[in-house]
């Protein structure tokens, strides 16, 4: 029978006009999505979007009511394009406040560091009813809104919310895989792919090609949350490659 297992997912919204001209390369969206799926939760989908108000609400809206969590990265500094608090305030239609907690923290990191200016504050406004996010490395935190997660844009830090993150979300279910490595060109396999994973509802197959030994291949990585129909999909789909006279190597080339 097939698993009825309840499948949390996750969205993650990529803040910043610097990733989208190339000057910036991203690297939050391997963290968080590693880091999801220790969470028993599935990164779904992923968005790029500019530092622009309109921009920033239309994804926070849309990507907050399909998942059970969405995450921001990028966008929460001290300078006037740091929009993202103002955006997500908007989107959930509240104010805009400091947030008296916030405050103390920069207060007290800031203190032998120059003081909390009017810029250094900007960094403790939060959506009217947030929670905070620890930050261990810069003292301005990381928010929490529902179910809304927005978190700095630097790689470092982002890492040090989400390890305080941890263990703090409802997971649901862990994604299981399996890799089948094969000597064979994907469109030779398609409509095997096709049907192995048509029969088996839990399961989902991604193809990898690669090129080696002057000749094309490809890993095939099953996943699901069963993991009864994983073994199943896996054996089904083994034996459907060797069935065309080739050897399918378990745990890939």
């Amino acid at each position: 029978m097939a698993s009825q297992q309840r499948i949390y997912t996750a969205a993650l919204i990529v803040i910043g006009d610097e990733i989208l001209s190339g000057r910036t390369h991203d690297k939050n969206i391997a963290q968080v999505a590693s880091w999801l799926q220790v969470q028993a939760i599935r990164l779904k989908e992923v968005r790029v979007v500019a530092d622009d108000t309109d921009a920033i609400v239309e994804a926070v809206n849309t990507l907050r009511a399909r998942n059970d969590y969405l995450f921001t990265t990028g966008g929460i500094g001290p300078t006037h394009d740091d929009i993202t608090v103002d955006a997500v305030a908007q989107a959930l239609g509240v104010p805009v406040i400091v947030h008296p907690e916030a405050r103390a923290i920069l207060e007290t990191y800031y203190e032998t560091r120059g003081g909390l200016t009017d810029a250094r504050l900007r960094m403790a406004r939060t959506p009217e009813g947030a929670t905070l996010i620890a930050n261990r490395y810069t003292g301005a935190p990381g928010i929490r809104c529902g179910n809304v997660m927005i978190m700095a844009g630097v790689p470092s830090i982002t890492a040090g919310m989400l390890d305080a993150l941890s263990g703090q979300l409802e997971g649901g279910a862990p994604l299981l895989s399996e890799t089948i490595g094969c000597w064979v060109g994907e469109s030779e396999v398609a409509e095997l792919l096709r049907e192995t994973e048509k029969a088996f509802e839990t399961c989902q197959i991604g193809s990898y090609p690669f090129w080696g030994e002057g000749r094309t291949g490809a890993n095939f990585v099953v996943r699901s949350v069963s993991a009864e129909d994983l073994a199943a999909c896996v054996q089904a789909l083994t034996q459907g490659l060797e069935a065309t006279g080739r050897t399918a190597v378990a745990g890939g080339i």
